[in-house]
């Protein structure tokens, strides 16, 4: 285990080793990769388990990124795929957007990216474009079961699948300036570096990469009007939701944070406990009640500079109570037809995935350092906004 390095120098020369490629495209991903492996090195106290899971994981999006500048050399049709009007569904974690987004997502007219694509955005050079010739979906599947086995109390926290639709915020990790990171480890240090940088240059890679999913579908034989999108990651950058796509369709999902954050802080728990010994729940609830109090200021900001008419409101109870009528309302806004076909599909998701069909998930303010006074106070604006008016 110790002799595993995390070093910059040492994981581009095993990147550059795995196919024979040499281009990465440009060198944005050289400083926070190794701002990045100094924060696993010496704070995040990876385990025997995170010590060669985050070497492989660092290994694998710098050789993704290696075959992606291959993929385009052979392919520059890729960058011509245009992406459409996206819906992007956002709001706190926990208030329902991931069972909005994948019961959205049984839409045929959708694109969705899957766990295994948004983990493993690019294929071997020798894909053959059907599924039983593509090793990502192997691969992803052994990573979940993994985790799961590690930790089961996941599943009752989040329904992890690597044939379902899942966060987009795994593909803004392909160049690093993403937060997905720091829900698995501790890594304070690069937390702070990357919350100051400007995260243009990763959300104009998310978009090259939905480009080349987008194109990967439609080689398989799918074809979308549009994709599905959801994270609550984009509450941190949503001015970049709109300029890196000007024509994206904005779903807000509500529920009070006094109710989010200790079950989010729950799941992020579950998961640093997978890869180190030390996980420690208090720094989770501080780190992550921060993050997201100024996330949702940054979206309510920009909700007033861009108009509240690219927006969406839906409330959690409502979702859960009634939801196909809040997707009624979504395909409204999109100014989408829900048809028949449409609807039967969802309905079937939803009868094979209703949340008593998982365990339960239990959880206090407490455990996490939280207090229901204090996240009220963190969170006053966006209550004031949406929670208590």
């Amino acid at each position: 285990m110790t002799d595993i390095r995390l070093d910059a120098d040492t994981l581009v020369a095993a990147a550059r080793a795995v196919d024979g490629l040499q281009d990465f495209g440009d060198d944005s991903y050289r400083e926070p990769l190794e701002r990045l492996l100094w924060s696993l090195e010496h704070e995040a106290d990876l385990n025997a388990i995170g010590r060669p899971a985050m070497y492989q994981r660092m290994l694998d999006i710098l050789s993704t990124r290696l075959r992606v500048q291959e993929w385009l050399r052979r392919h520059p049709e890729i960058r011509d795929e245009e992406i459409i009007a996206p819906l992007v569904i956002v709001g706190l974690p926990r208030t329902g957007t991931t069972m909005l987004h994948r019961t959205i997502a049984a839409d045929h007219r959708m694109y969705a990216p899957l766990w295994y694509e948004v983990r493993y955005p690019c294929p071997d050079l020798d894909w053959d474009f059907t599924a039983a010739g593509d090793r990502r979906i192997a691969d992803a599947k052994a990573e979940v079961k993994m985790m799961i086995d590690s930790s089961p109390d996941l599943l009752a926290i989040h329904p992890l699948d690597a044939m379902e639709p899942d966060e987009d915020i795994m593909l803004l990790e392909q160049s690093f300036y993403s937060f997905n990171i720091q829900a698995l480890a501790n890594v304070p240090s690069f937390d702070a570096w990357v919350e100051a940088q400007d995260h243009t240059i990763g959300y104009e890679y998310l978009k090259l990469l939905l480009q080349f999913l987008q194109w990967q579908k439609k080689r398989s034989g799918q074809q979308g009007e549009r994709w599905a999108l959801k994270a609550p990651h984009h509450l941190h950058y949503m001015d970049l939701v709109f300029k890196v796509f000007p024509d994206a369709r904005v779903v807000q999902s509500h529920r009070d944070p006094v109710e989010t954050i200790p079950s989010l802080a729950s799941m992020i728990a579950n998961v640093w406990k997978v890869y180190s010994d030390s996980a420690d729940p208090v720094a989770v609830g501080e780190q992550w009640a921060r993050k997201f109090a100024r996330g949702m200021q940054h979206t309510l900001d920009v909700r007033r500079q861009v108009g509240e008419e690219r927006f969406l409101d839906l409330w959690f109870k409502d979702t859960v109570s009634q939801p196909m009528v809040e997707i009624a309302r979504i395909y409204d806004f999109l100014g989408m037809d829900l048809t028949p076909e449409a609807s039967t599909e969802m309905a079937r998701w939803q009868d094979f995935n209703r949340r008593e069909l998982r365990p339960a998930h239990a959880y206090t303010l407490e455990q996490f350092g939280l207090s229901e006074a204090g996240l009220k106070e963190q969170f006053r604006g966006y209550r004031e906004a949406f929670i208590t008016s």
